[in-house]
């Protein structure tokens, strides 16, 4: 099966072509909307992430949700906003990770255009504005050259999250989306799915179909450090969970949360266990050690998904969808809606939602029929078909998931 996207120097494929303004830091994000609300074809991170005060490990992580957004195929161009970490006038200063010039360097490995654009150098802010438009400008018509052309599955990557679960959740809606990580999986392509806290009850399950028995001790270590994390601080994941919306959608201990959000991996060998924002390093089906909603869709895009699709349920989520959301959790990366939920498609209509697989749990429609219409709107999207959320030009600020104290 093809779709049309945009194959990139690296071998990579994009489904989006977007020229990506990427400020080193908080201070630089003014001009970067300033850049983004006057040319079109480009797009921003807004974030408040940044070095000081952060942990080795922090910061390490940071510059790889840096690195990797902007080396992301649907990232045609890259315009990184920063300076040099060495100097005392940069807000960067002594925190190496936050280099914009090694940034830069490291996404021009995939031989696609970067600039930097150092404010200091160029005098002040309105000279480094002025020179950013004109950059991002050139970017943009270069960019709006490229043609699609006919790829394959192997040319997909994916990242799943589910979320507001209820009993359709693990009855339809995960099940459809396993169906589809397999299909893609088997022609040669890369899935994720993440969020520790979905995996706890459930991770002796994943890690018996871990690719290695290191993988499969991976799993099980990210499961018991993360409630143990919890445990520090006074909590019980396995009494907190599942939420009040989770009981209302009749679902009643933190194992059947866990088992139904589960499916949506569906069946093949889980090839690693990857950091927040870590590339994988092959194909197939990956678990990225991250927290639950906005943050997890910038790990995936980080990670290199050039989609991301968030599976609801139906507790708490259709009155949350009568508000149209926001586009721009993956940067880059389109984020497409789906649910297993009749009554949440219903209420949030096809303006919000992309896909309902509500009619296998409605008894009118198999999993594997559900997961043909899914795959084939992928394709749609995949090759140019704008998500519901991608109609709005709206943006949210988003924070990667960092682990350690803020000092």
């Amino acid at each position: 099966m093809e779709f049309l996207g945009y194959r990139r120097s690296d071998g990579s494929v994009g489904i989006r072509n977007h020229v990506l303004v990427l400020p080193v830091g908080w201070r630089w994000t003014m001009l970067a909307m300033n850049i983004i609300n006057t040319v079109r074809g480009t797009n921003t991170l807004l974030t408040t992430a940044g070095g000081g005060g952060r942990t080795q490990r922090d910061n390490d992580t940071i510059r790889r949700m840096y690195e990797g957004l902007g080396r992301n195929p649907n990232a045609a161009a890259v315009l990184v906003v920063g300076g040099k970490s060495t100097s005392p006038d940069y807000p960067g200063f002594g925190v190496p990770q936050l280099d914009a010039y090694d940034i830069a360097d490291a996404i021009s490995a995939t031989e696609k255009p970067v600039e930097v654009i150092d404010v200091l150098k160029e005098g002040d802010y309105f000279e480094a504005l002025r020179k950013a438009t004109r950059q991002a400008r050139e970017m943009a018509i270069s960019a709006s050259r490229m043609k699609r052309e006919p790829c394959g599955l192997s040319d997909l990557t994916i990242g799943v999250k589910c979320g507001y679960s209820d009993a359709t959740s693990g009855v339809a809606g995960n099940p459809t989306i396993g169906w589809l990580f397999d299909r893609i999986i088997e022609g040669g392509g890369t899935t994720f799915f993440g969020e520790h806290s979905e995996i706890i009850g459930a991770e002796h399950v994943l890690a018996k179909r871990a690719a290695t028995p290191e993988v499969a001790e991976q799993i099980i270590a990210v499961a018991r450090r993360r409630e143990e994390l919890a445990l520090s601080t006074g909590q019980d994941l396995r009494t907190i969970n599942p939420m009040l919306f989770n009981i209302a959608g009749g679902i009643m201990s933190v194992e059947e949360k866990s088992l139904g959000a589960i499916k949506k991996t569906g069946t093949t060998p889980i090839q690693g266990v990857l950091r927040y924002a870590e590339r994988p390093g092959g194909k197939g089906l990956y678990f990225m050690d991250a927290w639950m909603f906005l943050s997890i869709f910038l790990g995936f895009a980080s990670a290199g998904s050039n989609l991301n699709i968030f599976q609801v349920g139906g507790a708490g989520a259709q009155a949350m969808l009568k508000s149209p959301m926001s586009s721009c959790h993956g940067v880059v990366a389109p984020l497409m809606w789906s649910t297993g939920n009749p009554n949440t498609y219903a209420s949030a209509g096809p303006e919000n939602i992309d896909f309902s697989s509500g009619p296998v749990y409605q008894g009118t429609e198999t999993v594997e029929e559900a997961g043909e219409r899914l795959l084939n709107t992928i394709l749609e999207i995949a090759s140019g078909r704008l998500t519901t959320a991608e109609t709005l030009r709206h943006l949210d600020a988003v924070e990667p998931d960092l682990e350690d104290p803020y000092f």
